[in-house]
């Protein structure tokens, strides 16, 4: 059974940092593209960044570039998810997801009803 484990939300002031991790098991890591989703109250689920099944690719929102930075390793099945320059509009769950569909394609994130997600870890910006 395939298992994400996220952690390192949490309460941040604007500008600040944090680093989220999101540790995987019950499949081969580095089979798939792994990466990270966020929702926000009332809105939609939206693509943060992914990077490539061998690390050879990393993409980013727009809203993010610049700002956030991912990274994996597959010694230890994780994936992180470095935030700098918080703002008030990054407060939001964020997911970690990986599986056989999910990626990036033509300008979006995408995934599909086979690939697995964690259960999410609370960010919060304040202003």
């Amino acid at each position: 059974e395939v298992q994400l484990q996220a952690s390192g939300g949490g309460l941040v002031q604007a500008g600040g940092s944090l680093r989220l991790s999101c540790t995987a098991s019950g499949f081969t890591f580095d089979g798939y593209a792994i990466g990270w989703f966020r929702q926000a109250p009332g809105k939609e689920r939206e693509g943060v960044s992914c990077i490539s099944s061998k690390a050879g690719s990393e993409r980013y929102a727009d809203f993010v570039k610049g700002r956030f930075t991912i990274s994996r390793d597959t010694a230890k099945n994780t994936v992180y998810l470095e935030m700098n320059s918080l703002e008030p509009e990054d407060t939001a769950v964020y997911y970690c997801v990986t599986g056989p569909t999910f990626g990036y394609y033509r300008g979006s994130f995408v995934y599909g009803n086979n690939d697995a997600w964690g259960r999410g870890t609370l960010v919060t910006v304040s202003s």
